[in-house]
């Protein structure tokens, strides 16, 4: 009779595990950090390897009200969104976050052009309204992001936040700002694993360990290339199972953001009736996306909507109940 123990792999690698957050015993002020990675087996397969550190969910607040986010979405948060305090507190005290991903959009030059110190005062600001772990992101805008992501970490000093995010054309500035105030960082790419080994190569060449790093391939929603990135992140965490000691890192996926922007989640009911009732439409895009990439095995999931967000930690514990 063939039984599980049959099927078990044995692994060489293991993903890094990486604390975020940082206590006043560590010189910071975060009443909790959370800790990723750490798996040595294919994602809740609990029989050939170990899930030491659960899956987590984030939620995104920016620093400036959102203005095209579909009104299903912007309903569910309400007047919290006028806040970047006010927003992340809802997102903790509410709706149960994890982690708080601060997005610094309002800094784009065509969002609002905001100073590298308004950045910073937006920082402050969500670090005193949570104790939970940040992630602070730039606006995707390089120039920009090198002048306001080391006014922001320097901020965020002995916080020891998540810093995002370092691509291949442009990584130097925020490994250094990482390196001098403590922080981990994310490393982005497309869906390409030699172009994802690359950057940590990059990455690491600075002096900055990969055990402080977590990589971002960016994504898809369902229905948008979604079996590719699956079996993209798959062979990435074959591949660190398998002793790369350059995929060995835990992975973040920005779930709210892409689900959001399609047309599915986004149309409503009087543009497209027989697609069902709108304001749970999106959410259960965004929930989709999010298993799928879960079991592809992501790590931290950045979230937008208070539903989702909530239903993915309730999937989160059925795959790895709490101790």
């Amino acid at each position: 009779m063939t039984t599980l123990s049959d099927a078990k792999e044995k692994w060489s690698g293991a993903i890094n595990a990486l604390a975020i957050g940082a206590t006043a015993d560590e010189g910071g002020t975060r009443t909790s950090i959370v800790t990723v990675g750490g798996e040595n087996g294919l994602p809740f397969m609990h029989y050939e390897g170990e899930t030491p550190n659960r899956p987590v969910v984030a939620m995104e607040v920016w620093d400036r009200p959102p203005d095209d986010w579909p009104e299903p979405l912007a309903a569910a948060l309400g007047d919290v969104v006028k806040s970047p305090a006010d927003w992340a507190r809802a997102c903790v005290d509410q709706w149960g976050a994890d982690l708080i991903c601060l997005k610094l959009m309002g800094t784009h030059p065509d969002f609002g052009d905001r100073s590298p110190e308004e950045a910073a005062a937006a920082v402050r600001e969500v670090l005193e309204a949570v104790s939970v772990p940040l992630i602070i992101w730039g606006s995707d805008n390089d120039e920009k992001d090198n002048e306001v992501m080391p006014r922001c970490s320097q901020a965020a000093a002995g916080e020891r936040c998540l810093l995002g995010s370092a691509t291949e054309d442009n990584y130097k500035t925020l490994v250094a700002a990482c390196q001098a105030d403590g922080h981990s960082l994310v490393s982005e790419s497309p869906i390409d694993i030699n172009i994802a080994k690359q950057v940590n190569i990059l990455i690491s060449e600075m002096g900055f360990p990969l055990e402080r790093v977590v990589m971002y391939q960016t994504t898809g929603a369902l229905g948008y290339g979604m079996e590719y990135i699956y079996s993209i992140q798959e062979r990435g965490r074959l591949a660190a199972l398998g002793g790369d000691k350059m995929m060995a890192l835990p992975v973040i996926c920005m779930i709210g953001q892409e689900a959001w922007r399609v047309k599915e989640a986004r149309a409503s009911a009087e543009e497209q009736p027989t697609w069902g009732d709108e304001r749970s439409r999106g959410v259960l895009w965004e929930v989709a996306t999010a298993t799928s990439l879960l079991q592809a095995g992501s790590d931290i999931l950045v979230m937008r909507h208070p539903e989702a967000a909530q239903a993915m930690k309730r999937v989160i514990d059925s795959l790895v109940p709490q101790a």
